[in-house]
């Protein structure tokens, strides 16, 4: 399908879905309303569905509209960006990079690739939406990142996945623990000590639950919560012990936490690069992957 639209238009559809009225973005665009209108219809045509719920109070974006809406941001931004960077001296070390990544990659390892990145790049800024798996994977299909860091086990045909890093479950626990003497930790040893672990929704706790039912084992938790890194505060507080991905631990010298490999089974979790078959990634993207592959496999 042929979709025929200029940048006016796009740009016309965010502000009116953002002001909520066609007389403030015609006002903000410098045009008529109805040179806004035709503007809408215009584009309402070339995607072949009504983008703009209209009322006597307000206006809306439809349900095409509102999943349209965040592929057009970036896309705004991305064109913005490249104009300014056309009258840069440095455009080649300029530009914007969208992805979305798991919040337990995000936390502890992300930063500090992207600081790199930056102390080489200072000029190319960062969009981060620290999304679940299956957040993460929509936003991809839907164009509004470039990229996603996330787990194996996609199945749409619109996406490749390619493995980075095998990420294996860790026990944290205080240094002060009776089980921080351990160099390993195996799984019967959690048996009689509080564990902390992340609810049933969680694609961790999914994992962790049928790995260990396949080995004749279940984890007894004590407290559930939603988030890893609530987990690691209670962790941190001496509440108890919790099970969590490595990645979602401290990376270096942590003044009260430390973690220790389990083992009979080892469980892991594989990571890896989530793009649209048919997308491209832009050139600061793909110098970000670099290291950031580059990185996880020291």
């Amino acid at each position: 399908m042929n979709i025929n639209c200029e940048i006016l238009d796009l740009r016309a559809f965010q502000l009116v879905v953002e002001f909520e009225s066609f007389h403030r973005a015609a006002e903000a665009l410098h045009m008529s309303q109805s040179a806004l209108s035709r503007r809408i219809q215009k584009l309402e045509a070339s995607i072949g569905a009504p983008l703009l719920e209209r009322t006597t109070r307000h206006v809306a974006a439809t349900a095409t509209g509102q999943e349209l809406l965040p592929l057009v941001r970036r896309m705004l931004e991305e064109f913005d960006a490249s104009l300014f960077s056309l009258k840069d001296a440095n455009s080649q070390r300029r530009g914007l990079i969208t992805m979305a990544c798991l919040p337990t990659a995000a936390f502890y390892f992300l930063p500090n690739v992207v600081r790199r990145f930056n102390e080489e790049f200072p000029h190319i800024r960062f969009r981060i939406l620290d999304l679940t798996a299956n957040d993460g994977l929509r936003a991809v299909a839907r164009g509004e990142v470039e990229f996603g860091i996330n787990l194996m086990g996609n199945s749409d045909p619109d996406l490749s996945f390619e493995a980075l890093i095998d990420d294996p479950f860790v026990l944290a626990m205080r240094k002060n623990h009776p089980l921080a003497e351990k160099e390993v930790i195996r799984w019967p040893e959690l048996e009689g000590h509080r564990l902390i672990t992340v609810d049933r929704s969680s694609g961790n706790r999914a994992l962790l639950d049928a790995t260990l039912a396949r080995a004749n084992l279940r984890l007894n938790w004590f407290y559930e919560v939603t988030h890893l890194n609530t987990s690691l505060g209670l962790v941190e507080a001496g509440l108890g012990i919790s099970v969590l991905p490595k990645l979602a631990t401290p990376q270096g010298e942590h003044p009260f936490l430390v973690t220790r490999p389990i083992v009979d089974p080892v469980v892991t979790r594989t990571i890896g690069l989530v793009q649209r078959r048919s997308g491209r990634l832009s050139p600061a993207s793909e110098r970000f992957l670099e290291m950031l592959i580059k990185t996880w496999k020291q």
